[in-house]
């Protein structure tokens, strides 16, 4: 009998919130960094690594519900599961532990007031990464895409949607963009800030840039800083979707692919872009391109207001020096293998074995 499952098999029962117990078996630190929502720790990875036969012995775990057993990898989960089976529990190991859960993903409706339009928010919860699917009428658009492109071409056919636009916020360096591949798969125009070094045809972004959807209108503004050509997506003038500018608790960083003086130079302007974006009305939603936590499967979107951000956000609150030196104190590690990420993201090209290696590891995009 096979005593693994499958991470389509576990997101589909957390999407629907089927009665499941996710034990993490990692070392704490490995968990600190990312973890599947909901999911509870046994500190024992020591125990079963040296193979101790009653490790999780003591462990406490809920009657008459699947435990999912989950580390890195999938081998010490396995050891894991089968110490709870010897239990007489209805215990599964994660097949490829965290690293394949880095392509899971959940959905939210985002509550808007756009008449006729209907917008998604497609949370990579493995990894973070937040994109979005609106659409009217019979046509739909997709901002960032960073999960697999089925998934996207299955929420637009259940809404009798055709993918008429794929456009990216940026260039991204913590995964892997799927954008210019779904504008392939589905004939779709793709539209991207202009960069020199993009090796592929697409449809530069401008500021004279607008994309009509029946009753969804969509223009561009510039809001470089995180990278020189990053840009915000401004929807129906009530939505922005920010990218890597602004999350709705950080601002982004500047110094990928940068210098000392770069950074420092994309720093400030940043701190324009993010003034810019704070004279917007209040009430403008913001839908950012990242989450520093996992994201649940609670099905409630990500978002805040500009108005939220200007009385929560204490960097948004400082000049320009002061903004710049704060944010270059408090720049976080470079994203694992961001150098060839960008490569590839310039290219166009996806790697020829897995993207899992690549992109595994928390996104690490905001300053704080």
């Amino acid at each position: 009998m096979n005593h693994s499952l499958e991470v389509a098999t576990l997101r589909a029962w957390l999407e629907a919130g089927q009665p499941v117990t996710v034990l993490d078996v990692r070392l704490l630190a490995e968990r600190q960094e990312w973890a599947i929502p909901g999911s509870v720790h046994a500190d024992v990875y020591a125990q079963l690594k040296a193979k101790v036969p009653d490790a999780l012995a003591t462990t406490e775990l809920p009657a008459g519900i699947p435990v999912v057993t989950v580390c890195a990898a999938g081998q010490m989960s396995q050891r894991a599961a089968a110490q709870l089976r010897a239990r007489g529990l209805d215990a599964y190991s994660l097949a490829g532990g965290m690293k394949a859960w880095g392509l899971a993903w959940n959905t939210a409706l985002v509550p808007t007031t756009l008449s006729g339009g209907t917008l998604l928010q497609v949370r990579r919860t493995g990894k973070g990464c937040l994109s979005y699917v609106a659409g009217a009428g019979d046509e739909a658009l997709v901002i960032d895409a960073s999960v697999e492109l089925a998934v996207y071409q299955q929420l637009a056919a259940e809404r009798g949607w055709r993918i008429r636009y794929v456009l990216d916020t940026h260039l991204h360096a913590d995964h892997l963009s799927r954008s210019r591949a779904l504008a392939v798969a589905t004939g779709a125009e793709l539209l991207l800030p202009p960069h020199p070094e993009l090796a592929f045809a697409y449809t530069p972004v401008t500021a004279d840039t607008v994309l009509v959807l029946g009753t969804l209108r969509l223009r561009v503004l510039a809001t470089p800083g995180h990278t020189p050509e990053s840009v915000t997506y401004m929807l129906n003038e009530r939505v922005v979707f920010t990218g890597d500018t602004l999350f709705t608790d950080a601002v982004g960083r500047p110094d990928l692919k940068a210098n000392t003086a770069e950074a420092a130079a994309r720093a400030g302007q940043l701190y324009q872009s993010v003034r810019r974006l704070l004279q917007l009305p209040a009430d403008t939603l913001v839908l950012p391109g990242h989450a520093s936590q996992p994201v649940a499967f609670n099905q409630q979107p990500l978002h805040t207001t500009i108005g939220a951000l200007r009385e929560s956000l204490p960097l948004t609150q400082l000049p320009e020096a002061a903004l710049v030196a704060t944010v270059l104190d408090r720049i976080p590690p470079p994203p694992p293998n961001y150098l060839t990420i960008s490569r590839l993201n310039l290219s166009g090209e996806m790697p020829e074995d897995s993207p899992l290696d690549l992109e595994a590891g928390a996104n690490r995009c905001a300053v704080h």
